[in-house]
């Protein structure tokens, strides 16, 4: 029996999202070291904005009717995301794609933590020990006065604070907001910050090599802009956020593969835990969701 839910769909789109996300994070690592970090951010954003309006066209989502509130929160959200987007790349030019993402693992508990806080969604004490055992499985990754712990290690956490804030905003939005307009906002954002920054960065040439780069890096940021924010609009954050492990994953493989960055044996095991909750977080769901079918047939 095939189980279907809001919760189940947004942590496939959060799976999505995190993987979209990270190759698109490679790419811009490698672009980034051929020219500057702020032209690159510039040329990956125009292209991705483009792309997004006529995506918005195609779709019907271009729209200008939202209500004050939504407005308020989309220009939110886009100037969170901007500003996350500033700390993380600069993190990512000065330290290893896994530990960074490793350190981002804590955003399930930040974000989980946040909505049953401050929106009231529901967070069972199962789910947050799960998400509590994943984030012991982060510090066996990020260890902790280590020699890859560093100043750009912060950075990584004033990120998580960014996309905390983020998401939540998506949340408080109203469920006809176009998911591809919220994209198209923040990509405008970004893109901004790219433009001012080149501005006292300066240009340099660009090779079709890293052209090519840079393409692909915003074909998986629309990706990530897209499945993100709709991943945010389905199911509860509580059960939706331990899936942002999947960029754990992704980023070793990454690190090891492009980076020649191999882990040791604390960082595995490590994944290994945060990796073991979100599967026990999706085997929780699909328990719950076959026992509330079967007792109402019963009960009938």
């Amino acid at each position: 029996m095939v189980i279907r839910s809001e919760n189940i769909r947004g942590a496939l789109l959060m799976m999505g999202a995190m993987c979209a996300y990270t190759i698109n994070d490679a790419f811009m690592k490698v672009a980034a070291s051929e020219i500057p970090l702020y032209q690159a951010i510039m040329v990956r954003g125009f292209g991705a904005v483009i792309c997004l309006v006529i995506m918005c066209r195609l779709m019907g989502q271009l729209r200008f009717d939202l209500s004050g509130s939504d407005w308020r929160l989309i220009i939110l959200r886009s100037a969170s995301e901007t500003a996350g987007t500033y700390f993380f790349l600069t993190a990512l030019m000065n330290m290893p794609i896994a530990n960074l993402s490793a350190i981002m693992q804590v955003l399930p508990l930040s974000v989980a933590l946040a909505a049953a806080l401050f929106l009231k969604e529901p967070l069972g004490w199962r789910r947050l020990t799960a998400i509590f055992v994943g984030f012991a499985g982060v510090l066996l990754i990020v260890q902790p006065g280590g020699a890859d712990f560093n100043s750009f290690s912060i950075y990584a956490l004033i990120t998580v604070v960014c996309v905390t804030f983020r998401d939540l905003t998506v949340r408080r939005m109203s469920r006809t907001v176009p998911p591809m307009l919220v994209a198209l906002m923040a990509a405008i954002g970004v893109t901004s910050l790219g433009l001012i920054g080149s501005l006292f960065d300066g240009l340099q040439p660009l090779s079709g090599t890293a052209g090519l780069q840079l393409a692909g890096a915003m074909v998986f940021l629309i990706f990530g802009y897209i499945f993100s924010v709709t991943a945010m609009q389905s199911g509860e954050i509580g059960f939706v956020a331990p899936f942002r492990y999947t960029s754990l994953v992704v980023a070793l493989i990454l690190g090891v593969v492009v980076f020649d960055d191999w882990p040791n044996t604390l960082t595995l095991i490590g994944a290994s835990i945060v990796v073991a909750t979100g599967l026990f977080t999706l085997y929780r769901e699909t328990r719950l969701r076959v026992r509330q079918t079967i007792i109402p047939d019963r009960i009938r």
